[in-house]
C-alpha cells in the first residue's frame, strides 16, 4: 500500500508539473487508485509492471487512442470531409480534431472523393493473426508426441520437454521457422505442457581470468541412444574462462586408458593448462575410507597417484578436486545442454552404434562452441576463447617434451612400478 501512495504521488507531481488541470489529474489519480486496489495480482507481472500497465491503461482512454478508427465513427469523419469540402471548417482545426499528420488527411480525402458511400476508417487486416500453416501445425504436434515417448520412458535421461530443441528441429529438418512462443502454444493446446519444479537459485560465474587457469574434466553415464539398449560414458574437458568444450567423446567403458587418452588429446592440441578440476573418483583420486577397529590402514588419501594423476604430474600439471557436486555445476551444465540434445536426436534417427552416435555428438559440440551464445558469459565460447589467445591472456602453455621422456608415447601411457 505504501508503494502505491509513493507512485501515485509521483505520478501526481509529473502531471502538475506538464501543466494539466488539476481537476483532470485529480480524477485521473483516483481512477488509477481503484484500479490499483481492485487488481489482481498476476504471477507474470511485477508490481512495478501492473502499475505502469494500469496508468498506460488510464491515459489511452483519457487522452483517447492514437487510432483513428477507435476515436471517431465513419459518419464523424465524413461530416468533417463535407465541412472541408464546403469550406466550412478550415484544415487546422480538423487536423487538431482527428489528431492526424497532413499526408494522411488528404490520403483519407482522396479515398473519401473517390467512393463517399462507400468510404470506411474502420481497419481491415489482410492476413489472419494467430494461423499458422497446416504443415507446421502438425509437424510441432508430432514432434511433441516423440517427446512425449522419451519423458514416460524409464531408463531414458529425459523428464521434461525441450522447446528450443523442437524449434530447431523444425528449422533443420523441415525448413520450416516457428517463433517459440507458438510451440508453447500448441504444447498447451494439446496436453504436451508442465511446469518444471522451482529450483534453488545458483549463482553462475566465471571464477577464472584467462583460457587454460581451469580445465574441467568429467564423464557420465546414462543411455544416450535408447535403441542401443547399452547405457555409455560421456567424457568432456572443458575450459572454465570460455566454456569452451575442449573433449567430448563417448566410450562404452569407463577406463583410466580412455581418461588418458582425453588428457593427450586436448594436451596436443591446446597445450599445458595451469590446472584440472576433477571429482574423487578412484580414476582421478586415491581416497581412504575412515579407520575402523577391524581395519589398518597401510595408505592414507592422495599417499597414492592413480595412473591419470601420474600423468599430469609428468606434465606439471596442478590437480584440484570437487568435494560437492554442487562445485561442478559449471560442467554439469554444458552436459546437460548437450546430453539432453544428444539423447533426444539418437532417439529420432534410431541410433544404435556408438560411432553413429559420437557423429551426433560431434556436430552438438560444434554448435555449442561456434554457434551458441553461453547464457553466463553472454559470448560464444569459441570467440571468447580466440580473442583471449590473441590478446596473449592465455595460461595455456606449448605443449614440450620433457626428459626424460622421448616421444608422446613416454608421456600418455599406463605405467608399471
Amino acid at each position: 500500500e505504501n508503494d502505491i501512495k509513493n507512485c501515485l504521488h509521483e505520478i501526481r507531481i509529473a502531471l502538475l508539473e506538464a501543466d494539466v488541470n488539476y481537476k483532470v489529474v485529480k480524477e485521473f489519480i483516483n481512477s488509477v487508485n481503484d484500479k490499483m486496489q481492485q487488481e489482481k495480482i498476476s504471477e507474470s507481472l511485477t508490481p512495478t509492471q501492473q502499475i505502469i500497465k494500469i496508468v498506460n491503461g488510464e491515459i489511452t482512454s483519457t487522452l483517447g487512442s492514437k487510432q483513428l478508427h477507435k476515436n471517431f465513427t465513419d459518419n464523424q469523419v465524413k461530416s468533417l470531409f463535407e465541412k472541408y469540402s464546403k469550406k466550412e471548417i478550415k484544415l487546422n482545426y480538423i487536423l487538431q480534431m482527428l489528431k492526424i499528420k497532413r499526408r494522411r488527411f488528404f490520403l483519407l480525402l482522396t479515398k473519401y472523393r473517390k467512393d463517399p458511400d462507400g468510404f470506411s476508417i474502420q481497419y481491415e487486416r489482410s492476413t489472419i493473426n494467430r494461423k499458422i500453416d497446416p504443415d507446421i501445425e502438425k509437424h510441432i504436434i508430432k514432434e511433441l508426441k516423440i517427446e512425449k515417448n522419451l519423458i514416460e520412458a524409464k531408463d531414458v535421461p529425459i523428464r521434461y520437454y525441450n522447446y528450443s530443441y523442437i524449434k530447431d528441429l523444425l528449422e533443420q529438418k523441415y525448413c520450416q521457422r516457428v517463433s517459440l512462443p507458438t510451440i508453447i502454444d500448441r504444447a498447451k493446446r494439446n496436453n504436451f505442457y508442465f511446469l518444471r519444479p522451482k529450483r534453488k537459485a545458483h549463482d553462475r560465474e566465471v571464477i577464472t581470468n584467462y583460457p587454460g587457469e581451469l580445465v574441467q574434466h568429467d564423464s557420465s553415464h546414462h543411455l544416450f541412444a535408447p535403441y542401443a539398449g547399452s547405457k555409455w560414458y560421456l567424457i568432456t574437458s572443458i575450459d572454465d574462462y570460455s566454456r569452451l568444450i575442449l573433449y567430448a567423446v563417448l566410450v562404452e567403458r569407463e577406463t583410466t586408458w580412455e581418461h588418458i587418452l582425453a588428457l593427450e588429446a586436448v594436451l596436443l592440441k591446446f597445450g599445458f593448462p595451469l590446472a584440472y578440476y576433477v571429482d574423487s573418483h578412484s580414476i582421478f583420486r586415491f581416497v581412504q575410507g575412515r579407520d575402523s577397529f577391524w581395519r589398518n590402514h597401510y595408505r592414507l588419501t592422495d599417499e597414492v597417484n592413480p595412473q591419470w594423476k601420474q600423468v599430469l604430474d609428468d606434465c606439471r600439471i596442478k590437480v584440484t578436486y570437487a568435494l560437492s557436486p554442487q562445485a561442478k555445476g559449471k560442467i554439469e551444465r554444458p552436459y546437460r545442454w548437450i546430453q539432453d540434445r544428444l539423447v533426444r536426436t539418437c532417439y529420432r534417427e534410431n541410433i544404435r552404434d556408438i560411432k553413429e552416435a559420437q557423429l551426433i555428438l560431434n556436430s552438438l559440440f560444434r554448435k555449442y562452441n561456434y554457434r551458441i551464445v553461453h547464457s553466463t558469459t553472454g559470448e560464444i565460447p569459441y570467440i571468447r576463447f580466440q580473442r583471449a589467445i590473441r590478446e596473449k591472456r592465455t595460461l595455456f602453455r606449448e605443449f614440450r617434451i620433457m626428459p626424460p621422456f622421448l616421444s608422446t608415447k613416454d608421456i600418455f601411457c599406463l605405467k608399471v612400478d
